[in-house]
Formats: structure tokens, C-alpha cells, sequence
């Protein structure tokens, strides 16, 4: 298939185009290299530098005839959105209705890359797709609007779609900044010999989810799942301060832990429900955080 993928030069983008272009596909990738990395895209596909808000993006749809568009392209620095809510929302909601008005007519799916934080404080958990929706960031908002921005688009303009939302993900690629990127800010700062900051009692507990299983989702999405938003992470629990032991363990790293005042708006616990991931996309997670941790070191220590 020609498939376009949006923010491909990025963390998880760039890892699910290899694995497509593995598979055989033809890989379109739309990045305005905001954050992604020219290092990070093969040769193998065809590349396009742009904004997803910029008007040239239909006629890239128009020469390329892409057969599924997986958007994975946003703006994911949670504090960012907060001090900058304008932006965020010309990025993740009208950069997205753009695209998705591109997809109409010359595609038969889009596969939406959305987060857990469009849901908020949990209500219960494991947290399941039935969940209420009631962001506490922006940045949470402009991705629950995105997704209905989408099943509006797709509605009227003849094609399907899958959003997938993600947990916490890690892995190589991965950079200290971002909704996400607890593993590797405390990665950055024990290479750097900093002790890592932990904010609250590292009691707080999220779902960490490999690269790699984001990646399997994703290309399990591109004949599955239409019409369906699912829930991807590991359906397991991991304190911030079992995070840091592990790290620590697997690093030899004797550096002490700085507790600081707790973040307002963080959430105290987050854990996903997967069983619709495997009822309707036949995925369960392949790796556990210790698997997945234990890969990505090994990376780094060969520098990939």
C-alpha cells in the first residue's frame, strides 16, 4: 500500500515506518522536522517537508494517492500547551482537520495517534475506553477534539479510522522532553551524572508501553479495527520510584533521587484496560518494562 505517515521523521513515527517499509509498503513521511530527526528517516521512503497546517498538503494526497494515513504528527509538550494553548490547538486540531479534509476522497482509513490524556483524573481503574473524557490540559483537550473532528470527517468524507490511544510509551528515539518522556529525561540526566527529579512522592503510578508494541498496534490498525478508538498500553502499573529502581539497577547508577513539590494537574494514578486491543485488533503487548528497558539501553550503549 502507499501509506503516508505524519510525523515519521519523530520518536514513534520514524520506528513505525521502518517496520512498514519492512513489511513492503510504500512510505510516505510528512514531517516539518519540529522535533523529528532527518537521521531518523530511511532512504526507502519518500519524504516531504511540511507543516500538516500548510495548504500544499493536499496536493501532496493529490500526487501520491495514499491508500491509509497514519497521523502520528503533534504537538505532545504538555507544559507547552499550557502556556501556549493557541498554538497547541493550530497544531493538534486544525493542523489535524486539514489532514483529515486531505483524506477525503483519496483515502479508505486514517489510524489517529491520540493519548490517555484525554481522560483525565481516573474515575476507576484500569482505565477501558468507556471511560468519561474530561481532560485536565490542554493539551489533552485539543487531542479529544481532534478525535472528534476526525469521526466527523470520516463520516462525511467516505472513509474509515482507528484511533488508538497511547500510554505512556518509552524506547530508543525517545527525547527528555514531552508528554511522555519520563523514561528518557531519567535516562538523560543519570548519563549526565544528574541526580533525577522525581516530582511528588514517586508514588504515582503509570502504564509504560514499548515502541516496538506501539508499532504492532498500528500496523494491526491498517485492515482492523474500523470505527473503533482502543486503548494501547501494557494493562500493567509501575510506580515513578519502581521506574527509578530499575533504571538505576540496570545503569550501576549510585545517584540519589531529588524529590520535588508535586506538578498541579498531574495525575496521582493511570492504567489502561487492553482487552478491546485484543478483541478487536488481536494485539496484546509482546514486552514487559524490564524487556523493553533492557533493549533500550542496549541501544544506547551501541549508540543506536
Amino acid at each position: 500500500m502507499n501509506i503516508i505517515v505524519t510525523g515519521g521523521a519523530g520518536f514513534i513515527g520514524s520506528h513505525l515506518c521502518e517496520k512498514l517499509i519492512r513489511d513492503g509498503h510504500r512510505v510516505i513521511i510528512i514531517d516539518n522536522l519540529s522535533h523529528g530527526s532527518l537521521d531518523n528517516i530511511s532512504p526507502k521512503s519518500v519524504f516531504y517537508k511540511l507543516d500538516i497546517r500548510d495548504d500544499q498538503l493536499r496536493k501532496i494526497f493529490q500526487r501520491e494517492k495514499p491508500e491509509v494515513v497514519i497521523h502520528n504528527a503533534a504537538q505532545v509538550d504538555v507544559a507547552f500547551a499550557e502556556s501556549e494553548s493557541q498554538e497547541d490547538a493550530e497544531i493538534n486540531i486544525i493542523g489535524s482537520l486539514n489532514l483529515f479534509k486531505c483524506a477525503a476522497g483519496h483515502c479508505r482509513k486514517v489510524i489517529y495517534a491520540s493519548s490517555a490524556a484525554v481522560y483525565g483524573e481516573p474515575l476507576k481503574l484500569p482505565i477501558d475506553e468507556e471511560h468519561p473524557a474530561y481532560p485536565l490540559s490542554f493539551y489533552g483537550l485539543s487531542k479529544l477534539t481532534a478525535e472528534k473532528y476526525l469521526a466527523r470527517c470520516a463520516e462525511v468524507g467516505g472513509f474509515s479510522f482507528t484511533i488508538l490511544r497511547y500510554a505512556n510509551v518509552y524506547g530508543p528515539r525517545q527525547t527528555a522532553q514531552g508528554e511522555n518522556g519520563v523514561v528518557a529525561t531519567f535516562l538523560d540526566r543519570i548519563s549526565k551524572g544528574e541526580p533525577p527529579v522525581l516530582h511528588g512522592n514517586g508514588e504515582q503510578t503509570r502504564d509504560f508501553v514499548y515502541v516496538g508494541d506501539i508499532v504492532e498496534a498500528n500496523v494491526k490498525a491498517l485492515d482492523r479495527a474500523d470505527y473503533q478508538t482502543i486503548n494501547i498500553g501494557s494493562g500493567t502499573a509501575c510506580s515513578i520510584n519502581q521506574l527509578f529502581n530499575i533504571l538505576t539497577e540496570k545503569t550501576n547508577s549510585a545517584l540519589p533521587t531529588i524529590y520535588r513539590k508535586a506538578r498541579e494537574g498531574d495525575i496521582q494514578h493511570s492504567c489502561f484496560a487492553i482487552e478491546k486491543a485484543s478483541r478487536h485488533l488481536g494485539w496484546l503487548p509482546r514486552y514487559s518494562l524490564v524487556e523493553g528497558l533492557q533493549i533500550l539501553l542496549e541501544m544506547q550503549r551501541r549508540g543506536g
